[in-house]
């Protein structure tokens, strides 16, 4: 009975804190040279919708990235213009599913560019195609996503994601931007640990394997009492 209890009280505090989701900027942005952002252009033109997933435009996905793209990036005062070019190329909003039993998770892939002003060109042959997990955070981890945040909420989460995940790749080409290589590397090994520690994903079975473990350790200690 306790257990079952802790488990409610667990699930009302969580989906009480669902609307609660971690601002990336409370991060240290590391050094990036002398870059400086100009155009920040999001296309989403030919997404697909990966089932099983709530429902998002194009608009609405530009919109999403293109504000998390200028929340990371616009306060970089550098000495030389970049653009940064985004396309949406599918996505997975997670819907509500059963709590712990079906968690969906969102999912967003994009290719990403980033062009040289005054070269006009841009820095590579092929854009980078990222997978960009919304990961689980306290609020999600045994209701789901789908039942813990709002459609806005997963889709804010995702862009940030994102975004985080394009200067990761920015920052293992050091030489686009004159960054010491030095400081480039520490840079990329602190934010790929803060990028793995937010979009790993759960392993449910491991969890509800612990949860059971704890139910029957409690389950024998009560019958030990009422024994006594």
């Amino acid at each position: 009975m306790r257990t079952l209890i802790r488990f409610a009280l667990l699930g009302l505090v969580l989906v009480l804190g669902a609307c609660a989701a971690t601002d990336p900027l409370e991060e240290d942005l590391p050094d990036m040279g002398d870059f400086r952002l100009s155009y920040n252009i999001v296309v989403a033109d030919n997404m697909q919708q990966v089932p099983p997933s709530r429902e998002a435009s194009g608009e609405e996905w530009i919109e999403a990235l293109t504000a998390e793209i200028d929340r990371r990036f616009g306060a970089y005062e550098g000495d030389r213009l970049y653009h940064i070019a985004i396309h949406v190329d599918a996505y997975a909003l997670a819907p509500p599913g059963i709590p712990v039993v079906v968690q969906p998770r969102s999912i967003l892939v994009i290719s990403a560019n980033v062009w040289d002003d005054e070269l006009q060109a841009k820095l590579h042959d092929e854009s980078e195609q990222m997978t960009i997990f919304e990961g689980a955070a306290a609020e999600t981890f045994l209701v789901g996503s789908g039942l813990a945040r709002t459609r806005e909420e997963q889709m804010q989460v995702l862009a940030r994601n994102a975004a985080r995940r394009v200067q990761l790749w920015m920052l293992q080409n050091p030489d686009w931007f004159s960054i010491d290589e030095e400081a480039a590397e520490r840079a990329q090994e602190e934010l790929a640990e803060t990028v793995s520690e937010i979009e790993q994903p759960v392993d449910l079975s491991e969890a509800a394997a612990e949860a059971e473990l704890d139910a029957n350790a409690d389950i024998e200690a009560e019958a030990v009492v009422a024994e006594d």
